[in-house]
């Protein structure tokens, strides 16, 4: 998951769609409150041998202007072996630092949903916690640095690292990312550099394509294409819709 390429955003509208993918790291930025966004896509690993396909959905719930609730997860992966896939919740709760900087903490838990026997799966429940930096700079850069743990629960946590960055102009955006995820207890490490195009046909659309380059063994390159939809209000909150992310999509 990655975040959305920013411009300047004083009158941005909660339709706004904000995505968060394609890229491993997630923004400081959440959804308004009361509205609804749903992120999905499919991804193509291949490790050396039959590709693994996976679909990976992500969708968000804005409760107040500094909390976001999301259900997330891997729905279906489909290779020679079988399919399968884990899911969870993450809870970001965000604050402002400035106009154009924002910060947030993400805890998250993953649920054992998948078919761990075939390697779709953890087996169990694992937590994680995630310190994110969103910050747009000049020349409609957006820059995003996450940092944290994941695999709590399986013994040894990973520790997570992402440095993103996105230009935009006009609908069109690219979005680049290098991420490392250390070895534990639930894993193997690896580490990856994402370059990916995206396009904004609605304000409330952003479709992407993009393409990942293994930077430790075992990883395998990968190909990953999908859309980030704003559903729009779904639920009526008292909370006032301020606070929001301040800068949005193209």
């Amino acid at each position: 998951m990655g975040a959305a390429l920013a411009a300047p955003c004083a009158a941005q509208s909660p339709r706004t769609a904000d995505p968060e993918r394609p890229t491993v790291a997630t923004h400081a930025y959440a959804v308004a409150p009361g509205y609804v966004e749903l992120e999905q896509g499919v991804r193509v690993i291949d490790p050396g041998g039959p590709p693994v396909t996976s679909w990976e959905f992500n969708l968000k719930l804005g409760v107040t202007p500094s909390l976001q609730v999301a259900f997330f997860g891997t729905a279906l992966t489909r290779s020679p072996a079988g399919t399968g896939g884990d899911v969870g919740f993450a809870f970001k709760v965000r604050r402002d630092l400035s106009p154009r900087a924002a910060v947030a903490l993400v805890p998250q838990l993953t649920l054992p949903t998948g078919r761990a026997a075939l390697g779709y799966g953890a087996g169990r429940a694992l937590g994680g916690l995630v310190g994110v930096l969103s910050a747009d700079l000049p020349g409609h850069l957006h820059l995003d640095v996450n940092a944290g743990v994941l695999g709590l629960g399986a013994g040894v946590p990973q520790g997570l690292g992402t440095v993103s960055g996105g230009v935009a102009a006009g609908r069109f955006g690219v979005q680049s990312e290098v991420y490392r995820i250390g070895p534990g207890g639930a894993g193997a490490g690896q580490s990856g550099w994402l370059l990916a195009g995206t396009v904004a046909p609605a304000p409330w659309l952003v479709l992407d394509l993009g393409h990942v380059v293994a930077l430790s063994s075992g990883g395998g390159a990968q190909w990953v294409a999908g859309g980030t939809v704003n559903l729009g209000r779904m639920f009526k909150w008292r909370a006032p819709l301020t606070g929001l992310r301040s800068a949005a999509t193209m």
